[in-house]
């Protein structure tokens, strides 16, 4: 049973009226008993919550920083009209911060045997699976001096998948392609070309892509062009350990590599590649393999959405075995890392094994701030931030020179520059037929 407000203002209009009358202790008495008689009558008038019946619909998906709606449906049973406070529990995550929780809170008023509709709006602020926790329901009598209290689980999962913020450069990337595939064909043969067709001899094009024999035949100058290959192997391996976890501006940096890898995907997808995801440290978190081009983005969302960094040390010689199970044939591996000394240094004997067959990318999220550090010199304290900034600096070039040596091609960007810097590398590949 709860107590409303409305019950200390009866209590002292009674005071006044009966002190009036009466002794002072009969008075209070006389209160007393006539506010509990009210109280335990517009109890007895409430209408029950244990036998309200609640059913869901609504938004099963949204992107993070989207919007979702959640439809609760209530149904009063009973004989007795309904007057309520509703809450419609979440996850505080699900809510803009300070802002959205009182929508979670709904006054209505249910007839007996009908039912009304609420609609929570939901703005998650975190990536995942958001679970509706529970109903609470709150039911007045009609002089709304006391309610009855109760809750219900009515499940509901929403998940939230990632933002997928670089799709804004997919366009520009998909036009590069084209350019690429039939538009404009490669006048020099690589690994990952197949003949395209003949053309005339123009001044500037390499003499090695003449065709002597189709020159005999046609006497003029015919060179042969290529084109990049399809079906090719992209594998996407996201390192999930402690160094992914640590934050960059204000996203973790497993968020950014994730952004990268959706438009990569979606761009190979586009290209005619087979792409397959991998997220491990030391057991497979992620997987998807075989999806058809339409699918590999949706498929690799899903996978995504959920997945978090694990506060353990990745195992390199399990992510490389993994890895060699994965690909029967020649790829192209991206494999989104760290830069930091020691998990390299860990590393660094497994990755010839990568590279002898395969063709290997590093992806690492650089920290602006340390950018911004580096560029500071007004103040002594600025000055200090500078030196330790460039130190920084130096240790991850170092590092990436390590794996360079080894044939790896490393990418060091900020979260909003790695993702076009990642798909310029794969179209590059594909330019000169590396891939």
């Amino acid at each position: 049973m709860a107590l409303t407000g409305r019950t200390a203002l009866v209590s002292a209009l009674g005071a006044l009226f009966v002190g009036f009358v009466l002794p002072s202790w009969l008075g209070i008495l006389a209160v007393q008993l006539t506010l509990l008689i009210a109280i335990l009558c517009d109890l007895a008038l409430a209408a029950p919550v244990r036998k309200l019946q609640f059913t869901r619909t609504g938004d099963t998906t949204v992107r993070l920083t989207g919007e979702a709606h959640t439809h609760l449906t209530l149904t009063n049973p009973g004989r007795r009209p309904l007057r309520a406070q509703v809450r419609d529990a979440w996850p505080p995550s699900s809510f803009h911060p300070g802002t959205d929780i009182p929508a979670s809170r709904h006054t209505l008023r249910v007839p007996a045997g009908e039912r009304r509709r609420l609609t929570t709006t939901l703005r998650p602020t975190r990536r995942g699976d958001h679970h509706a926790v529970r109903v609470t329901v709150r039911s007045y009598g009609p002089l709304g001096l006391a309610a009855r209290q109760g809750s219900h689980h009515v499940p509901w999962t929403l998940r939230v998948l990632p933002p997928f913020t670089s799709r804004k450069h997919l366009p520009a990337k998909l036009a590069r392609l084209r350019e690429l595939d039939g538009r404009t064909s490669l006048l020099t043969r690589g690994e990952g070309t197949e003949f395209d067709s003949l053309r005339d001899y123009t001044p500037g094009d390499d003499t090695r892509s003449i065709d002597w024999r189709a020159t005999a035949r046609r006497q003029d100058l015919a060179v042969r062009t290529w084109r990049p290959e399809r079906d090719r192997r992209i594998l996407l391996v996201l390192e999930t350990g402690r160094t992914s976890a640590g934050r960059v501006g204000d996203i973790p940096r497993l968020d950014a590599s994730m952004d990268a890898a959706l438009l990569l995907g979606a761009l190979a997808a586009r290209a005619g590649d087979r792409v397959d995801l991998l997220a491990y440290d030391r057991r497979v978190r992620a997987s998807v393999q075989g999806r058809a081009a339409r699918d590999v983005l949706p498929a690799l969302t899903e996978a995504l959405a959920p997945l978090e960094s694990e506060l353990v040390e990745a195992d390199a010689r399990g992510l490389a075995a993994t890895i060699h199970r994965r690909t029967s044939r020649r790829s192209l591996i991206v494999l989104f890392t760290g830069l930091d000394a020691a998990p390299v240094e860990e590393a660094l004997p497994v990755l010839p094994s990568l590279t002898q067959r395969n063709e290997l990318i590093v992806a690492a999220v650089a920290d602006p701030r340390i950018e911004e550090m580096a560029a500071g010199r007004h103040t002594p304290q600025a000055v200090y931030a500078a030196a330790a900034a460039e130190q920084t600096r130096a240790a991850r070039r170092r590092t990436a020179d390590r794996l360079r040596h080894h044939g790896i091609t490393v990418i060091d960007s900020t979260p909003s520059h790695l993702a076009p810097d990642l798909a310029d590398a794969y179209l590059t590949l594909k330019a000169t037929g590396r891939l």
